[in-house]
């Protein structure tokens, strides 16, 4: 079995090297798969995650998530089942053995109606906890399913009909796994996740504007403090703290991307104080704007 499992990796592991040769990402031509390679260890990269598989073929990786860190490689996946805001650090990679992963995004319509057609039992809800993310074993029958996925890239004319059924296989695979309580908690209607998941879209879309907490909790049929408590422990954050980590995030990018001054850039993302932009700037990135800015684009080079 080992053996076996080792050929499997191997070999997933030379498809996906050959697809992410040009860069670290490979967007690919089926839905919600996407193939990773970083040729050495770096980072902490803070980023927000969405729904998905993580499923690492070769190197080690970490995701700080709040107080606790969740080590992945090629015995343990990752599964997200809300986006959420992380530190990344890939912690085992190099020229020669570069790390290299599969990410394939949850399809939550597809998992529920694997929910209600498999006759497996959902999960004990004492044994779930109230937490975004959760580490799964990697098995070989997974190992070969995803192998299989990204194999198909290579008969594009096969994708529209089989990858849709092995990406349904890998869910399955997963809801049967001791992770797939997580993904019954996702999909299941009207769950704390469901709800925080909710939330989540509305301050992904408006974060710019005045977070009223009571309207929120409103919105996603809760009370404000079981919203402020379910919220937390989700996503290791108060839904203010959330609001301003996408705030900084956004504005970071703007300047980064679109050349924008700190002031110009706090007060598009919603900051009436660009004195507080900056105070709160260096307490999220460990340094003020403009150095952090000019840090960034020479890593980034001419």
């Amino acid at each position: 079995m080992k053996a076996e499992f080792e050929r499997v990796r191997t070999h997933i592991a030379a498809r996906i090297a050959s697809r992410t040769a040009g860069g670290e990402q490979y967007a690919t031509a089926i839905s919600g798969l996407n193939l990773y390679r970083h040729a050495e260890v770096g980072g902490p990269i803070s980023c927000m995650v969405e729904p998905a598989i993580a499923l690492p073929v070769q190197g080690a990786k970490r995701a700080h998530f709040g107080s606790e860190t969740y080590a992945y490689d090629r015995h343990r996946f990752l599964i997200t089942a809300l986006d959420l805001p992380v530190v990344l650090q890939v912690t085992e990679a190099s020229p020669a053995s570069p790390y290299l992963s599969a990410v394939l995004k949850l399809d939550v319509s597809v998992i529920g109606e694997l929910m209600m057609e498999s006759k497996l039992r959902p999960p004990d809800r004492q044994s779930v906890r109230d937490r975004g993310m959760v580490l799964g074993e990697t098995t070989l029958a997974l190992l070969e399913a995803f192998d299989r996925l990204v194999g198909l890239l290579d008969e594009p004319e096969l994708i529209p009909v089989l990858a849709p059924l092995v990406q349904r296989e890998i869910f399955y695979r997963v809801l049967r796994s001791d992770g797939g309580s997580y993904l019954w908690q996702m999909a299941s209607i009207g769950t704390q996740s469901q709800r925080v998941g909710r939330a989540i879209e509305w301050l992904k879309a408006n974060f710019h504007e005045p977070l009223r907490i009571e309207e929120l909790a409103s919105r996603v049929e809760m009370s404000p403090s079981r919203f402020h408590h379910h919220f937390r422990q989700f996503t290791s954050m108060s839904p203010l703290q959330f609001q301003k980590w996408l705030r900084l995030t956004e504005a970071r990018r703007l300047m980064v991307t679109e050349s924008l001054d700190a002031a110009a850039a706090a007060y598009h993302v919603g900051y009436g104080s660009p004195s507080q932009f900056t105070r709160e700037y260096a307490r999220q990135f460990g340094t003020p704007p403009r150095r952090d800015v000019e840090g960034l684009l020479r890593q980034a080079g001419p």
